[in-house]
């Protein structure tokens, strides 16, 4: 896209140079010279610009002039000089006010630097070669300039979408481009087609200013008829530039949004809170009602309670919030919300209602006390009553086991196992985390039950004397009964691990032989009676080391009493004469002859024995007699 005054300029361009060719090859003329000028010349704003003109062919003497024409088609004289084979002299140069001045290089091509937008003109170049003629040619120079980004400025009213012709958007401007810019619109990221001429659908205007500078500013303000989609809609605009060589540009503009008026089409009412899908909350929680209408702006909401088909109006409010603390369940009932829009269409409902059900569930009763005792083999039922709305579900547990569904706890010939703490829960299955629960402990009265546990498992028999042993003996029963032992050291009662009202005892102690034949007990009493348990352990076998001590004991006794009847049997002998010295071995007494045979010592000892023998048969019962 290129304006008007450079696409004339460029077709201009070849035409000059045909021309100047052609009045070169005039017959009149003597001689013929050629010259090479580019017709059209592009250069961004600010960068420097050299326009050649060389004449074609040989020539050892030339004259070159260089014009520029003015809008009315004037030519000014911008510099000249002579050409003597390669040298350039007399050079002549008008700056005509032109900062930096215009330049000749050593071709003679005519040099602008920092190129500006007033240079934007025709410039002519004439050669003239003597007799070989003369020739000129016009470049068109066309400077570029890059505008600065785009600002919009949106409409900060409200906009109503009720009315029926096209009304100011925004106005967007982009300053200081050449050539002039376009500016388009977009709305949702699609550009507008808005016609330039005034419609009641939308259109658009556009105001082009050329600064001081030479630049030029665009300013395009966009009208449209907005409708109720358009309140989240996104606009914004862009600016379309031209770059040399046939390039383009563009740049965008923020996005913006607009604050539309249009009525209220639909309500909507619903509780914020948690809630199932029937309306219910539980009684003491905060309950939040909200109130949406699809309007704008915001319009004011009533909040109302119908009683006896009578609104009590609870709240007016711009937020459409209605807050109840801790809802009590006389609090229940039909609850609405209207949106007091007096522009939304006759036929449109602006009051919506909806049903608020407040779950209640009160204290569990039970038919028991918090304990219940029943002699052993007796039978009750137990009943649990719960008043809530909507109804609630219940069930029974026994230390956390199901027994049952149902509001009636039965219990037949009850037995020790019987006892525990049983648990009414009451539930609504709709409403989460509403319950309670009720509980009553059963206490089983009877004579106690035992039973015993040997840390060191053995048959009867199989038991060694020192052998240790640790029995345990375990009861139940209410009132809680004690345990005793046949024998001391029995740890006191206490309640045995795992609980279920069963107690506990331990005796630790070593086995013995009395131990074979009575055995230990272990008793178990309350005031209703008495159990126990005998630990038997059977014959029991000496230790093999202590057997073999028995023996060598028994010997050594048997020969100590020996010895003593021997030191008895000799003192007595020993008041007789000879008593006991015939038959001793060793010197006789003095003055007395020795005998010397070995053979008379053998009566002695046979008499001695017999003597024994014979003095007990003669004597009887009266013991050893004179004996020594």
């Amino acid at each position: 896209m290129e304006p008007p005054d450079a696409r004339a300029g460029a077709r201009r361009a070849p035409r000059l140079l045909v021309l100047a060719l052609l009045l070169a090859a005039h017959p009149g003329s003597k001689a013929e010279v050629r010259l090479s000028v580019p017709p059209l010349v592009e250069v961004m704003r600010g960068e420097s610009v050299t326009l050649d003109c060389s004449p074609l062919g040989t020539h050892d003497y030339f004259m070159l002039e260089w014009f520029l024409v003015d809008r009315s088609g004037a030519r000014h004289h911008l510099a000249s000089a002579e050409l003597r084979g390669s040298e350039l002299r007399d050079k002549e140069l008008n700056s005509r006010g032109r900062s930096p001045p215009y330049q000749l290089d050593s071709r003679g091509r005519l040099v602008l630097p920092e190129a500006q937008v007033g240079d934007e003109r025709d410039y002519v170049c004439v050669v003239k070669a003597g007799a070989a003629g003369t020739a000129e040619a016009t470049a068109r120079l066309n400077v570029f300039a890059k505008p600065e980004a785009p600002e919009v400025s949106p409409n900060k009213g409200t906009l109503s979408v009720m009315d029926d012709f096209a009304q100011e958007i925004a106005t967007c401007s982009s300053r200081n481009g050449n050539p002039a810019p376009q500016i388009m619109w977009y709305r949702n990221g699609q550009p507008l087609a808005v016609p330039l001429e005034v419609n009641s659908e939308g259109y658009m205007t556009t105001r082009t200013v050329r600064e001081a500078s030479g630049l030029l500013s665009l300013t395009s303000t966009l009208y449209l008829r907005l409708h109720k989609p358009d309140r989240e809609a996104s606009f914004h605009c862009s600016v379309h530039y031209y770059l040399p060589a046939g390039q383009h540009g563009r740049l965008d503009s923020p996005s913006f949004s607009l604050t539309l008026h249009y009525p209220t089409e639909r309500v909507l009412f619903w509780l914020g809170s948690q809630s199932t899908a029937e309306g219910w909350v539980r009684e003491g929680d905060s309950v939040q009602l909200l109130c949406r209408g699809d309007g704008s702006p915001s319009p004011e909401y009533t909040f109302f309670r119908l009683q006896d088909k009578q609104e009590d109006v609870l709240k007016t409010s711009l937020e459409g919030n209605l807050t109840l603390e801790r809802v009590q369940r006389n609090q229940s009932g039909t609850y609405g919300c209207r949106v007091e829009d007096y522009d939304a269409p006759e036929d449109t409902e602006l009051s919506k209602t909806l049903e608020l059900r407040v779950a209640y569930l009160d204290s569990l009763e039970l038919s028991t006390g918090e304990e219940l005792s029943l002699p052993l083999g007796n039978s009750t039922t137990v009943t649990c009553s719960a008043r809530g709305l909507p109804t609630p579900t219940l069930h029974w547990t026994k230390d956390s086991a199901p027994m049952g569904e149902d509001s009636t706890l039965s219990l037949h010939s009850v037995t020790f196992d019987s006892a525990g703490t049983y648990t009414c829960e009451a539930y609504m299955p709709r409403i989460p985390l509403l319950s309670r629960t009720r509980s009553f402990r059963l206490l089983v009265q009877g004579t106690p039950e035992i039973k015993a546990k040997e840390t060191q498992l053995k048959a009867e028999g199989s038991w060694t004397e020192g052998d240790e042993v640790t029995l345990i003996c375990y009861a139940r029963g209410y009132p809680e009964p004690k345990l005793s032992w046949s024998q001391l050291g029995g740890s006191p009662t206490e309640p045995a691990p795992g609980g279920q009202g069963w107690v506990s005892s331990s005796l630790t102690l070593k086995v013995t032989s009395a131990l074979s034949q009575d055995g230990v007990s272990c008793e178990a009493s309350n005031p209703l009676g008495n159990t126990h348990h005998v630990f038997h352990f059977g014959t029991v076998a000496p230790q093999t080391s202590q057997a073999g001590v028995a023996v060598m004991a028994v010997a050594i006794s048997v020969a100590l009493l020996l010895l003593v009847v021997a030191v008895f049997y000799c003192m007595r002998r020993k008041g007789r004469p000879g008593c006991c010295q015939r038959g001793e071995k060793g010197s006789p007494p003095p003055g007395e002859p020795k005998l010397s045979h070995s053979g008379s010592e053998r009566p002695e000892q046979t008499g001695l024995l017999m003597g024994s023998a014979s003095g007990g048969a003669k004597h009887g019962s009266g013991g050893f007699g004179d004996e020594c």
